[in-house]
């Protein structure tokens, strides 16, 4: 059985215990000493967008997002000094950035792990699946995992929960129709940039689909083992059984690129993954396996430039993968694992 972290409904209370000195052994499939989840982000066409001066209605043809200012997240020009307050007006410099992880950061990245034999969870956001609904399908053939991350890459803490909830909605659906079979719906969930009260729609939205002891949240970074949380939703009338977290990461993340301080180089992008890699081995070698996150964008590592300090990771952890030290599974394979092997206390 598995402890189950109180954090109240909508975070009204924090959780800094945690596992403590005493985390609990993983039990990694073959006696894995590691667990490695490599997340692409696919987020291209769903940032905020500004408006097109010519145009009341939106700030495109079929593209009508109108978000009264350009993206300034993520990009380029990220930490230089041109990053200041929103504008209203289009960006085409930064439009252009996204576009090229949906032109081709996302193909390059895919052809990567494809020659390796490797498959990720894809963080993709509905919108952006929806204008480019061949990326899922390609992440489907080569056996990955399309999880959802919401409905718009935006920030939710700015929403009403009524908007909120609805853009939940619409991205299940999204991912669903998008799937091979057009029914599929996403079984992990990651919003990013969430509200307080995103854990909680997103729980009662599943538990609707009845789905709720299907799907799993990764909508936090404080442990590097998964751990289920209390309901965020108590109901009387319907089973609310615990959530399960699978933690997500911001270190171990291609976003350094685009911040300060940050990754400049792919070696730098290698070394500080090795590092991470190689000293939670150490801990799962002495008898606690944890897990590494790392977090990808296709209009980030898919530049040649950083791809080349991927690829060299992914080449050492493939080492230590034929060896039985690293397990590289995707997320839902995560979660059914911890599901069987630490059942949540009800």
């Amino acid at each position: 059985m598995s402890t189950v972290f109180d954090l109240g409904v909508d975070h009204s209370r924090r959780e800094l215990l945690g596992y403590g000195a005493t985390p609990p052994d993983p039990r990694w499939p073959g006696g894995a000493r590691i667990c490695v989840s490599f997340v692409v982000n696919y987020e291209e066409g769903a940032e905020h967008i500004g408006t097109s001066p010519s145009s009341s209605t939106g700030s495109r043809e079929n593209y009508n997002e109108n978000d009264g200012h350009a993206e300034v997240f993520l990009t380029e020009s990220g930490v230089g000094p041109t990053v200041g307050t929103p504008k209203p007006q289009r960006n085409l410099n930064v439009e252009q950035q996204y576009e090229f992880g949906a032109h081709r950061g996302f193909w390059r990245i895919l052809a990567l792990f494809k020659r390796h034999n490797l498959r990720f969870t894809s963080w993709a956001v509905g919108r952006a699946v929806q204008l480019n609904p061949s990326v899922a399908k390609a992440m489907e053939e080569a056996k990955c995992e399309v999880a959802s991350h919401g409905w718009r890459w935006i920030d939710y803490a700015s929403l009403t929960e009524q908007e909120e909830t609805q853009h939940v909605k619409l991205a299940i659906d999204a991912l669903a129709k998008a799937s091979s079979d057009g029914k599929t719906r996403p079984r992990g969930w990651y919003t990013g940039r969430q509200s307080l009260q995103t854990r909680r729609i997103v729980y009662e939205t599943y538990r609707e689909l009845g789905m709720a002891e299907q799907y799993y949240d990764s909508d936090a970074y404080d442990e590097d083992l998964p751990y289920y949380v209390k309901s965020p939703s108590p109901s009387k009338e319907k089973a609310s059984p615990p959530l399960l977290v699978i933690p997500y990461t911001l270190d171990n993340n291609d976003m350094k690129f685009g911040i300060a301080p940050g990754f400049s180089t792919s070696d730098h992008f290698f070394t500080y993954l090795k590092d991470a890699f190689d000293v939670l081995l150490a801990e799962g070698k002495a008898g606690e396996p944890k897990m590494m996150s790392i977090g990808l964008h296709c209009r980030m590592v898919g530049r040649p430039g950083r791809l080349a300090g991927l690829a060299r990771f992914i080449d050492y952890v493939k080492e230590h993968e034929q060896t039985g030290l690293a397990w590289v599974p995707t997320r839902d394979e995560i979660a059914d694992h911890w599901r069987k092997t630490y059942p949540p206390q009800q």
